[in-house]
């Protein structure tokens, strides 16, 4: 196999810098999309309970189904067709068209996340078999120091200044105003603040986790 231009390598070095924070990062997302998050964050003894009646059953059982919603192939009819017992439709007109908003939104997150893993494993495969492997695992270790730099200031964001990120977070992927809800809507009464919360900091601390794993298990050998 003809060797790579002695540039090539530096370059593709940096471009695996840039991948890596991603492709961590929504990992983590991903992993927050399983029934297992639901089922842990519902069960935590210090999860606001929900002042309009829903029980702790209710949100497992609402919660998982809009948790399908956002990752199936149905259109927005999945939920809209959704009643509770008394008739009476889950979610109302204003929260179906976020709903829409965040499928695509994730829709598009899901592919930048898939692309960015085919590409890290395709130069990594084509560094092992070109001989710029060193210059793979220096790409790699650099991005999880990018990660670990990001992430702390996310953290430190989500901890101590949590509405104002959570507002510009919102503002970033949605149209003003179109994302935010009454107490008694539906959305708001599954997903309180605080799952949101907690879903940064879970997000933030298993993608800090795998970039400290990633320097750590790629150091340089003396």
């Amino acid at each position: 196999m003809k060797k790579a231009p002695a540039f090539l390598p530096t370059l593709l070095s940096w471009l695996i810098t840039l991948l890596v924070p991603v492709a961590l990062t929504l990992s983590a997302v991903r992993l927050m999309l399983t029934p297992l998050y639901i089922q842990w964050e519902y069960n935590l003894p210090n999860f606001p309970a929900d002042r309009y009646g829903f029980t702790k059953q209710d949100r497992l059982y609402w919660g998982n189904i809009t948790r399908q919603y956002l990752l199936n192939s149905d259109g927005i009819s999945f939920l809209a067709d959704l009643r509770f017992p008394d008739g009476q439709p889950v979610y109302n007109e204003r929260e179906l068209r976020h709903m829409v908003d965040v499928k695509v939104t994730l829709s598009r997150t899901l592919q930048v996340w898939i692309t960015s893993l085919v590409l890290l494993l395709g130069l990594g495969i084509w560094a092992w078999y070109d001989a710029w492997w060193q210059d793979f695992t220096r790409g790699v270790r650099r991005g999880a120091w990018v990660t670990v730099g990001l992430l702390v200031a996310i953290l430190v964001f989500v901890l101590f200044l949590f509405e104002p990120f959570f507002v510009a977070f919102h503002n970033v992927f949605f149209d003003p105003g179109t994302w935010m809800f009454l107490w008694s809507d539906t959305l708001i009464r599954l997903f309180p603040e605080k799952f949101w919360q907690d879903i940064f900091i879970l997000v933030g601390g298993l993608s800090l986790g795998g970039a400290l794993a990633l320097i750590v298990l790629l150091r340089p050998s003396k």
